[in-house]
């Protein structure tokens, strides 16, 4: 293991008193009393009338387009620059997965080119917040609005991150989460759905637990009432209790994030040929990577030799992107031209990046960097 991580995740002694309580109440491990705590405290945080828990980003995403009615011969538009993911989540639900290209600030959809992409068939567009910071969401929710499409916001990375003031995951008809190890909040795997649509919201219910609309199914003498055809995607009360007891504390996890960029970017101020990934106007960072983009002159492999001989890990988030992966170069019917997408994909890096990362760690990886490029 590198002597300095990409990450590490935050735990304290909350954490394990609520995963314990959860285990030695010796029954409801799988729908039980912190699944819901869990639930109502999302609802709070991001001001939605309902979150709805899953046992991974990926399915949460699947379930979310089920729901929204996405089926075979329906379009919904992606970006490439993303974990594969998003663009599998559209196939799975039925759908065929579009690329638009993204823009320079953000590394989000761009605007212009979802425009270009919307056919008749188009049936949503997924925008994905990437790094930890607001896409144009705003502008993208316009555009859906004209053309009477839906908005499913893929806010993985950026739990807490704010546009003009309102939190991601509350722009478009629902968004999805993940509470992955690297996340904001994190719980090993999971995920959520979050939406304002309650007939969205029941749909999601059933799909997650086999179609079943009973309620209270295992203090039931009866087999249960099946209206729909689901599968089981819920999330187990052990996983909810460590969701709850992060969530508890994530304005300090997100805080502490900041403080931790915060140094990473004024160090690199006085570096030429390295820009650290920063929110648009009117956008908030929380900061899930701390991603560099590096000047196409500097050569990215020896920026990642460099720190990997000091024992520093790094990653590259997303270089190939989806588009150019071994599974879509070979299914899509034509290789879409995406040249912003290509050029900052083949020019980021991710760096260490977690709340307890010391100024000593900090200035361990920037001056490795430095090195490199000077």
């Amino acid at each position: 293991m590198a002597n300095i991580p990409l990450f590490e995740i935050d735990w304290e002694e909350s954490d394990l008193k609520h995963v314990t309580n959860s285990i030695q109440r010796g029954s409801y491990w799988t729908k039980g009393p912190y699944v819901d705590k869990l639930e109502e405290t999302l609802e709070e945080y991001l001001g939605v009338s309902h979150a709805l828990t899953v046992n991974s980003g990926t399915t949460a995403l699947v379930a979310a387009l089920k729901a929204m009615g996405v089926s075979n011969g329906d379009e919904v538009i992606v970006p490439s620059f993303t974990f594969i993911a998003t663009a599998n989540a559209v196939k799975l639900a039925g759908g065929t997965p579009v690329f638009a290209d993204i823009e320079e600030e953000t590394y989000g959809l761009d605007p212009v080119s979802v425009k270009a992409k919307i056919t008749d068939r188009t049936k949503a567009i997924l925008p994905v917040h990437v790094y930890g910071a607001a896409s144009q969401i705003e502008a993208i929710c316009q555009i859906a609005e004209e053309h009477k499409i839906a908005v499913l916001e893929d806010n993985a990375e950026a739990l807490g991150a704010e546009y003009n003031g309102q939190k991601l995951g509350s722009f478009g008809k629902a968004a999805t989460l993940s509470f992955c190890q690297n996340k904001i909040v994190a719980t090993g795997d999971g995920g959520a759905v979050v939406t304002d649509d309650d007939e969205l919201a029941r749909q999601i219910k059933l799909y997650r637990s086999h179609g079943r609309a009973t309620k209270n199914y295992f203090d039931r003498a009866e087999s249960g009432s099946y209206v729909d055809v689901g599968t089981n995607i819920r999330m187990s009360d052990i996983t909810a209790a460590l969701g709850y007891s992060q969530m508890n504390r994530v304005d300090t996890l997100i805080d502490k994030r900041q403080s931790v960029a915060e140094k990473y970017t004024k160090q690199f101020e006085e570096i030429q040929g390295v820009k650290p990934h920063a929110p648009s106007q009117g956008a908030t960072h929380v900061y899930q990577l701390y991603t560099i983009e590096l000047d196409s002159t500097i050569e990215r492999n020896k920026v990642i030799t460099a720190l990997s001989e000091q024992d520093i890990a790094s990653k590259v988030y997303w270089d190939p992107p989806v588009h150019q992966t071994e599974y879509y170069r070979e299914s899509l019917e034509e290789i879409p031209d995406l040249p912003v997408t290509e050029d900052i994909a083949s020019r980021v890096l991710s760096l260490p990046m977690h709340p307890n990362l010391s100024e000593e760690e900090i200035a361990q990886v920037v001056g490795t960097i430095e090195d490199v490029v000077s």
